[in-house]
């Protein structure tokens, strides 16, 4: 179960259902919501086409309700009176969680019919929601992944989730150690650290020898404040200032677009930073091929949104490219300082500058970081060995409630 589907930018979602199924599991997919995109992953297409997309409500789900109220009301009342409780004093999460209560006691129907033995929920939000109101509602066992914002903004109801969980996935040993501070040493057994990957056969290393052209500075994702590409910006004008000879693409969509596209016109770098738009997996791979440096200027913001770790980063070390990132939440776990990449500090484009003109200036730097970068990549940030991990979970720590 996940949240949203299909989202461009959540990739590490599509590579996860299809590196348990490369590792023999049979996957049912649940969204909770259907996302209307406007660009989808050519991958994700067969996964939509066969996933579970459910109304808020139908005969069907109004039907499920009846069936639970009459075969276990205790069951099917102690989960919405436990959700009630533990979402109390959250409005984002009381109100999501009794939206989808009727399409996920549905879901738990089909998932028991259907022989389903275990549920794993992308996201410790209204995902591990799901999975909780299914075990309670089911027998079935579930666990949860904790990814980025969705832990650190709302812990809401999340000693229960993790209480009442078979196994909890930390994608960094920052969220881990997160979850134990917030919910008790207790469950340090429960906990077991899986990063998010990449299908490393994909992002294949480049060639060492680089084109001919201005320093290539390339920016993947959402326009949001939580990507800091406002920083960035602020770099770029340092560089354009100290007369290096750079481009940069801020490829991804987003609210903050308008403001960003504002801010590069007063700054004058019309022509040297371009917002891209969205683009696909292969695209993405293409214009990686052709980047000299992958940055991430993530920042903390005053809703407690903050990244895990960028999977774009991953994407861009498998390649072979180095990158520079922001040192906050799990990213130092990937991005070793001077071994895999770059760190600077969030909100610091002066941190920036220096590091972008310190790769500039650096040739053989850079191949170093892109080779040390791609085998951490392999080794550690594979999808399906991940995915792998993740099945192994499941199959030691999965007992059906009688």
């Amino acid at each position: 179960m996940t949240s949203r589907f299909p989202k461009l930018t959540e990739t590490f979602v599509l590579y996860e259902i299809l590196g348990l199924e490369r590792s023999g599991v049979e996957v049912e997919f649940y969204p909770l919501l259907r996302e209307r995109a406007g660009v989808v992953h050519p991958e994700a297409v067969p996964v939509v086409e066969r996933a579970h997309f459910l109304p808020f409500l139908s005969w069907p789900i109004l039907l499920s309700q009846l069936h639970f109220l009459r075969r276990r009301p205790r069951s099917y009342l102690g989960a919405l009176g436990a959700l009630l409780q533990g979402t109390w004093g959250s409005v984002n999460y009381l109100i999501g969680g009794i939206g989808i209560f009727p399409k996920v006691a549905h879901a738990a129907r089909e998932l028991e019919e259907k022989g389903v033995v275990h549920v794993h929920c992308h996201f410790s939000s209204h995902p591990a929601v799901a999975g909780f109101l299914i075990h309670r509602l089911t027998g079935i066992p579930y666990s949860f992944t904790a990814q980025g914002s969705d832990l650190h903004v709302d812990r809401h109801m999340l000693s229960e989730k993790v209480a009442e969980a078979a196994f909890v996935v930390a994608i960094s040993a920052y969220n881990r150690d997160l979850i134990l501070r917030e919910c008790g040493d207790r469950w340090r057994d429960k906990i077991v650290v899986i990063h998010s990957g990449i299908e490393s056969d994909f992002f294949k290393a480049r060639a060492n020898r680089r084109p001919d052209g201005p320093f290539r500075i390339l920016c993947i994702g959402t326009l949001h404040e939580v990507k800091g590409q406002t920083y960035l910006i602020d770099a770029c004008r340092l560089l354009s200032e100290a007369g290096v000879d750079f481009t940069c693409q801020l490829v991804g969509e987003g609210k903050d677009r308008a403001a960003l596209e504002r801010q590069i016109a007063d700054v004058g770098l019309e022509g040297l930073v371009r917002l891209e738009g969205q683009r696909t997996r292969g695209e993405v791979a293409e214009l990686l091929r052709a980047a000299d440096v992958l940055v991430a200027p993530s920042v903390p913001t005053k809703q407690g949104k903050r990244e895990g770790i960028p999977i774009v980063l991953m994407e861009a070390l498998a390649t072979g490219v180095p990158v520079l990132a922001s040192d906050i939440s799990g990213i130092p776990e990937l991005v070793e300082d001077g071994r895999t990449g770059l760190l600077a500090p969030p909100r610091d484009p002066v941190a920036l500058a220096r590091a972008l003109r310190r790769l500039h200036d650096e040739p053989k730097l850079r191949r170093q970081l892109g080779l040390a970068g791609r085998e951490k990549v392999v080794r550690e940030f594979d999808a399906h060995a991940n995915a792998g991990r993740l099945a192994s979970q499941i199959a030691i720590r999965s007992t059906r409630r009688d």
